[in-house]
């Protein structure tokens, strides 16, 4: 039996179950992450001396993966990089390698489901030319498209070379999610994780508006299929204080051919908002065309289960929870809706 409309949760992350010390991989002294277990389903994400995060054996373990899918209703999910990883403020040749790692264990990490877990892969972002060329290198091998950082230092998602890769993967056909990291610190923000409350949302709402005022979708080409975590970040609701800036002042805002209302379809966001009313305010914002089920599977600040808020949601109609559940993901990943849903569905998590 096939599942005609397979529900596609496209945020979510690994850490794989040990790696290379990546001081004597890349010749480079840490502090690099390694990974100290603790127990047979319980590990601590370390960076060099200090603990980053507790992890529990569903970051790693396929089976686990699955079992929570199927608990949730899930056919499949986009299995993406955890951040930490990206090591965009390394020297190149060092991230190439640390990219490399990593992407051949995230195709480890699903191979025991090729059909429900898609891996996405990571590069070396701060260089241009081998960010493409781990790109290429990684979807010959079976990564669907790539994870990448909302900035690189202060280089901005508007940066030169930055576009220059989007645009190479505009040309790849590979979908891009962009995931918030490295956020600032200071007292104020370092209380609460604050950081993951104000700054993770800040930056994502930075990097929206870096590739709107900073002309970056005007040189894109409109077919790149791109997406935001997290629901835009704060994005969705500044939207008419920013059109409002861009009209009230051109002479520093209107750096971009139209207002920032009129690049609302060149990108997508996910779904995790949590609740019904903030997903209102979404759905108005990007329209249902324009988000897709996300759940940061497996950390606590994500939903369980999956796409509860959406299925439950008190205003979305049929036809609008179809498209944020499944079809809009199928379009992300470049699958035909109709012709190649069944690639997801030899064991469907649904049926």
């Amino acid at each position: 039996m096939t599942n005609p409309s397979p529900t596609i949760d496209i945020h979510t992350h690994y850490v794989p179950n040990g790696w290379p010390d990546l001081a004597q991989e890349t010749g480079a002294n840490g502090p690099w992450p390694w990974l100290r277990s603790d127990s047979e389903r319980e590990a601590m994400l370390m960076l060099g001396s200090a603990e980053f995060r507790p992890l529990r054996s569903n970051a790693w373990a396929a089976e686990e993966r699955l079992a929570a899918m199927d608990a949730d209703g899930v056919d499949v999910q986009v299995v993406s990089p955890t951040p930490v990883f990206f090591s965009y403020a390394r020297d190149p040749k060092e991230a190439a390698k640390v990219s490399r790692i990593f992407n051949d264990l995230a195709l480890e990490v699903c191979d025991p489901a090729p059909q429900r877990l898609i891996p996405f892969c990571q590069v070396p972002l701060q260089d241009t030319d081998a960010a493409c060329r781990e790109l290429d290198r990684s979807l010959e091998n079976g990564h669907v498209g790539v994870e990448i950082g909302n900035h690189v230092g202060d280089r901005d998602l508007d940066d030169e070379g930055i576009i220059t890769f989007l645009q190479h993967c505009a040309d790849r056909n590979a979908a891009v999610f962009v995931h918030p990291w490295d956020m600032p610190t200071s007292p104020r923000l370092d209380r609460w994780m604050a950081r993951w409350l104000v700054g993770m949302p800040g930056e994502t709402h930075l990097s929206i508006l870096s590739l709107i005022l900073g002309g970056g979708f005007d040189r894109l080409p409109a077919h790149l299929r791109l997406c935001f975590a997290h629901g835009g970040g704060s994005f969705p609701y500044w939207l008419g204080r920013m059109d409002n800036a861009w009209h009230q002042r051109p002479d520093l805002i209107a750096t971009s051919e139209f207002p920032p209302s009129q690049y609302l379809n060149r990108f997508s966001v996910d779904s995790v908002v949590f609740n019904d009313a903030s997903l209102r305010l979404l759905t108005d914002v990007m329209g249902s065309e324009h988000i897709m089920l996300g759940s940061d599977f497996p950390y606590p600040l994500g939903e369980r289960p999956a796409g509860n808020l959406i299925r439950k949601s008190a205003f979305l109609t049929q036809e609008q929870q179809s498209q944020i559940l499944s079809s809009n993901a199928q379009k992300f990943l470049g699958m035909d809706v109709d012709a190649d849903v069944q690639i997801f569905n030899e064991t469907p998590a649904s049926a």
